[in-house]
């Protein structure tokens, strides 16, 4: 296969546009450095707020991998008033900035070197992101995982409407999980493309292999999105007897429902909190390495774009 060369891979220095969503506790130094090593863009994430673990998970990826990598900051879950000399002291180049105002984190970021993109899940905070200075944005469709704005927008509609008011190189995020969906992206206006769930059901995700089951075996239908009307952050879950209790009856700190995250991640209870997954979840069937969910998305968008070329050109 040959490298994209596009304004995403330029600047990320990677062979392929794809990029490691920075799932919370997941996103660290065992599936990042196979992505990277792979030739996409592996994540680390903060929004676990375990600085100290994270900054061993960054040290870690370096013994891990010689490829580039990226870190997020969860603006909403990230309360260290030094996050920025923090990523900056660990040397990172490219940072993803969420759940927060851009104009926080962005210009520290971008004085210390540093390419900055922000997620928006709509025209308004792309505009604002954009203003703020950011170098691209991650535009995110209510159909990903995760926490989400409570007035949700498919990234059907979302990316293209926001490529035809902005410039900047674009990564589409919600709905990404193989080259067809890659390629229409790219026909949307991206220029690469996030995925989440289908890492969080990679053999080098390190969450336990119950919550790996539950995404294989879901149907299109069994993801919920939750809390819509607050308080707190609206999110897009698997279906399980909890997120439908909560979906029927909300809860009044949806934040609360988390507290038991790691007993679900790493000790496979379902029960336990909220596990956040796509609707893509009804689309994986198989537990596949990173290096060959890459290969095979990277082989379907070429066939893809090829099929196009030669029926419609």
């Amino acid at each position: 296969m040959k490298p994209i060369k596009n304004r995403m891979t330029d600047l990320l220095g990677v062979e392929y546009p794809i990029i490691q969503a920075p799932m919370g506790w997941i996103a660290r130094a065992q599936l990042a450095s196979a992505v990277s090593n792979a030739g996409g863009l592996g994540i680390i994430e903060t929004s676990s707020g375990q600085l100290d673990e994270v900054r061993a998970e960054i040290i870690k990826m370096r013994e891990l991998t010689d490829k580039p990598f990226g870190v997020n900051i969860a603006q909403a879950f990230v309360r260290d008033p030094g996050i920025v000399d923090f990523v900056v002291d660990q040397g990172i180049k490219f940072v993803t900035t969420s759940a927060g105002d851009p104009n926080k984190y962005c210009g520290p970021l971008k004085a210390a070197g540093l390419t900055v993109f922000h997620v928006v899940p709509t025209l308004a905070g792309a505009l604002k992101a954009i203003d703020a200075g950011v170098d691209g944005l991650v535009v995110e469709g209510g159909e990903g995982g995760g926490f989400k704005n409570p007035k949700d927008v498919a990234l059907m509609v979302l990316l293209p409407l926001i490529r035809s008011k902005v410039d900047v190189p674009i990564v589409a995020a919600g709905g990404i999980v193989c080259g067809r969906t890659m390629a229409a992206a790219f026909a949307l206006g991206a220029e690469a493309v996030q995925m989440g769930t289908r890492m969080v059901s990679a053999a080098e995700s390190p969450v336990h292999q119950n919550w790996k089951d539950a995404i294989i075996n879901a149907k299109e239908t069994d993801t919920l999105f939750l809390n819509r009307h607050g308080p707190g952050p609206a999110l897009r879950a698997l279906r399980t007897e909890r997120t439908t209790k909560l979906d029927m009856e909300p809860s009044d700190n949806i934040m609360g429902e988390m507290r038991g995250v790691l007993d679900l991640y790493f000790g496979g209870d379902m029960e336990a909190a909220i596990a956040l997954s796509g609707q893509v979840a009804g689309r994986i069937d198989t537990v596949k390495p990173a290096k060959q969910i890459i290969d095979e998305v990277m082989d379907e968008f070429y066939a893809v774009m090829n099929d196009l070329r030669h029926g419609y050109l």
